[in-house]
């Protein structure tokens, strides 16, 4: 969950955003959700974790079946862009 989104690509393509995202390079963003509401985020994340791996999958599979990095496709903004709505989830090319 993040209040600025391209930020928050940028620090994970950079490996900047945590031990597990330079140790795994998970860095594409290929799923994410739109909330006004932090509450509503944070419950929507927190239901997201809680999904099984391939519950998972085919989420992302519903909107980005070809599991796009969705930051190639931004002009200046994601709202901008059409991109679906976001609350961040990413995701790399081991789809197990």
């Amino acid at each position: 969950m993040t209040n600025d989104l391209e930020r928050r690509v940028f620090q994970h393509k950079l490996d900047q955003a945590g031990s597990f995202t330079a140790r795994y390079h998970v860095n594409r963003l290929v799923y994410f959700e739109h909330f006004r509401e932090i509450d509503q985020a944070i419950a929507r994340e927190k239901e997201i974790k809680s999904m099984t791996r391939r519950r998972k999958i085919v989420l992302i599979e519903s909107i980005n079946p070809e599991w796009k990095d969705f930051i190639h496709e931004w002009s200046t903004s994601p709202l901008e862009s059409g991109i679906p709505r976001a609350a961040a989830t990413r995701g790399n090319d081991n789809r197990e």
